[in-house]
């Protein structure tokens, strides 16, 4: 077996002068140090940019498309009731969250194959540039807003409603608004407005002004009960959270799925002990039965649901465990 010589660009290292090998050595040492002292750079600089904030899925012959609206974040260990924080912290630790726990606002689009249906609209501008995208994102679903022809309102808080309108023109031009009269009467009521809260009577405010262009073209249907809307949705009332808080109910072709508003904001916290209510509940014990009654409902005959503030797309099953209960996100599917 041959060993060749060790070489270099500089000649056969073994035969030079010990003083050429000391300094040929400083020269390779100073070089790596120079080559370690230049930060390492990406091909291109960060995008900083999130896909479109859509997913859609078949449910029978209906097309259903989750629509983000964005994301904010919450202090939910001060916002949580009929429990403490440190109870709250610990839950959100089990799910490697601390607070503000950054909460997303979902909406709903529904293509029956007859009508475009709307459920919620997300927040509009009032709640900062995280947030607002429902329109966008409906656009690079391949919808426009014009197409939309009917708008479903779970209740009337502001980042459920806030997308309807902007500086009094509907941002839905074609869709008649719907929502439940027990939040219609509270909500869009002079009347109500003038005996209500500080804090409450701005919200109300709020929901006239986005009202407004819908009611004024004549295309503002109040519903009063559970009932069919659109041929495959009905409203299903769960009052609690507001007076005329409502799910809605989507079926087609033997599937369902049940759209639950805010009958959860933090699932983290609240499939574990359902009890737990916010103070945003208008009624907390109504809005604590109501939710205790969909879980089960929905664990026991385990159809899908979906929900505005559980991490997009917000759509899944639920499993009974325990005195709880487990989420379990929808699997993803390019499959049409």
């Amino acid at each position: 077996m041959h060993l060749s010589t060790p070489r270099s660009i500089f000649g056969d290292i073994r035969v030079m002068p010990a003083a050429r090998r000391v300094a040929l050595t400083v020269l390779a040492v100073a070089a790596l140090c120079a080559a370690a002292a230049v930060p390492l750079r990406a091909a291109a600089p960060p995008a900083k940019t999130m896909a479109p904030g859509f997913y859609r899925f078949m449910l029978g012959d209906f097309e259903i498309t989750a629509l983000s609206d964005g994301t904010l974040g919450l202090p939910v260990d001060q916002l949580l009731t009929n429990t403490t924080p440190a109870k709250v912290q610990a839950a959100l630790a089990k799910s490697y969250l601390t607070t503000p726990v950054e909460t997303s606002v979902n909406a709903f689009l529904v293509n029956t194959g007859q009508k475009l249906v709307l459920i919620d609209t997300g927040t509009g501008a009032a709640m900062g540039p995280s947030l607002g995208k429902v329109p966008d994102n409906l656009r690079a679903s391949g919808y426009d807003p014009a197409q939309v022809d009917e708008i479903l309102i779970t209740h009337l808080h502001g980042d459920h409603f806030g997308g309807l309108s902007v500086a009094d023109k509907a941002v839905f031009p074609n869709a008649v608004l719907r929502v439940d009269k027990a939040d219609a009467d509270h909500y869009l009521s002079e009347h109500a407005q003038a005996s209500a809260g500080a804090d409450e009577k701005a919200g109300m405010a709020a929901a006239m002004a986005a009202a407004k262009p819908y009611v004024k073209a004549g295309h503002f249907r109040p519903f009063d009960g559970d009932g069919e809307l659109v041929p495959g949705i009905r409203s299903l009332a769960t009052h609690g959270h507001t007076p005329g808080h409502n799910n809605y109910v989507i079926e087609s072709s033997g599937q369902k799925l049940v759209l639950w508003g805010d009958l959860i904001h933090v699932g983290a916290v609240q499939f574990e002990d359902p009890s737990v209510t916010v103070k945003f509940d208008s009624a907390p014990a109504e809005a604590e039965r109501a939710r205790k009654a969909a879980f089960a409902d929905a664990a026991k005959n385990g159809y899908l649901v979906g929900a505005a503030h559980l991490p997009f797309p917000g759509v899944g099953h639920l499993r009974a465990e325990g005195a709880g209960y487990v989420w379990i996100p929808l699997n993803y599917s390019t499959l049409r």
